[in-house]
């Protein structure tokens, strides 16, 4: 049989590559797994409760209805309004099976083969894989030393064939929360070309300030060009069971369904309804554990202050540390690879989310325990 050329071309999942790479391991020490970005700890109580409540009911399995359970849609609107002193309505949410998912339907609405995209580099993954897998034409925007991205430099790249821009706050590998006014600048770069601004908030929660993310919603035309994703994995651990959503206008909303309907019907309703458990029940959970992650990132930081084994923290922020290994000599593949076979430290290459080898790795920090944490220098130096 023959495939796809375009997905031929692509790489392998980076977080399917590492872990192959654990398989190989011949020490017995224990693992230091900072390889993806997902809560290795349980739901909060009434998540798991309701979860296992809803297993036991007799429609349980049955479609939910397309747009998502419209109790959930309240709810996230309603926790939406909350931060950002906004206006969203339900009909402006559409559920889907997690962020990612969000993303790919909201791109194929809006690109046919053969249109660009801008993505700020360093980029997530999958969102560069499905537009390649669709036919469009990325375009990368470098962002300056401090991993900041530019608008002026984006005018550069939008071209007729530009569709939407795409901006990752926080950042997915860098950690890096865009600030506010760089955000309504590029909101601003994009109405004024008739193009769409997405913008990923899986990692909103985990930001270092409480202030709003952005003002895009107070807008009353927001709804024209702007769409938010977003993820409950993160926020409530409730990865594995699929939960995200797309805010944005009638027109936005209408097309994107027209995806899901071919990707997923729906997105599952247990992974629906433990979401409104969640924002319903477990807002005090979900504010200790971005608290919890915070003290585990500044832990991380103060571990990584004396560069152990010559590797250095360039950004960090959310779940991630974005790490300059040492040995330029070598392939970011192959440090990996020695980092998991011959030091127990697994980690992601940082050609994950570049075009080139900038001897960049990503730490999500965030699964580990904090003796963990204190434990990692020590592997490292043996590296160095």
């Amino acid at each position: 049989m023959r495939f796809s050329r375009r997905v031929e071309q692509l790489v392998h999942s980076p977080i399917g590559a590492a872990h192959a790479l654990v398989g190989l391991r011949t020490n017995e020490r224990p693992l230091l797994d900072l390889s993806q970005a997902a809560p290795s700890f349980p739901p909060a109580d009434p998540v798991i409760e309701r979860i296992a409540e809803v297993a036991h009911e007799a429609d349980a399995g049955r479609y939910p209805p397309q747009p998502g359970l419209p109790q959930l849609r309240e709810a996230f609107a309603n926790d939406l309004n909350d931060g950002y002193a906004a206006n969203i309505k339900p009909d402006d949410v559409l559920i889907t099976a997690g962020c990612n998912q969000a993303f790919c339907c909201v791109a194929s609405a809006l690109t046919s083969p053969g249109d660009e995209a801008i993505l700020v580099a360093p980029f997530y993954f999958n969102h560069d894989m499905w537009l390649k897998i669709e036919g469009v034409e990325v375009k990368y925007l470098e962002p300056g030393p401090d991993l900041q991205p530019d608008p002026k430099q984006a005018q550069a790249l939008i071209t007729d064939k530009t569709r939407f821009i795409t901006l990752v706050s926080p950042g997915n590998p860098t950690g890096v929360t865009i600030p506010k006014e760089t955000i309504h600048e590029f909101a601003e770069l994009a109405h004024s070309n008739n193009i769409a601004l997405i913008v990923d908030e899986t990692y909103r929660s985990f930001r270092d300030e409480q202030s709003p993310a952005h003002e895009l919603f107070s807008d009353s035309n927001w709804r024209d060009n702007i769409i938010s994703l977003h993820s409950f994995s993160k926020d409530f651990a409730i990865p594995g069971y699929r939960c995200g959503a797309v805010v944005g206008g009638k027109a936005a909303i209408t097309e994107a369904l027209k995806v899901l309907d071919c990707l997923a019907i729906s997105a599952p309703r247990i992974g629906q309804e433990a979401a409104i458990a969640g924002l319903l029940h477990a807002q005090q959970w979900r504010l200790e554990q971005a608290s919890r992650i915070k003290d585990l990132e500044l832990r991380f930081l103060k571990s990584m202050d004396g560069r152990p084994g010559g590797f250095k923290v360039i950004s960090s922020g959310a779940y991630f540390g974005w790490v300059q290994h040492p040995r330029p000599d070598l392939t970011t593949q192959e440090v990996v690879r020695r980092l998991v076979l011959e030091h127990d430290v697994l980690t992601i290459p940082g050609t994950a989310f570049t075009n080139t080898d900038q001897a960049m790795i990503r730490m999500s920090f965030a699964n580990l325990e904090p003796t963990q944490v204190d434990e990692l220098p020590s592997r490292l130096n043996e590296f160095g």
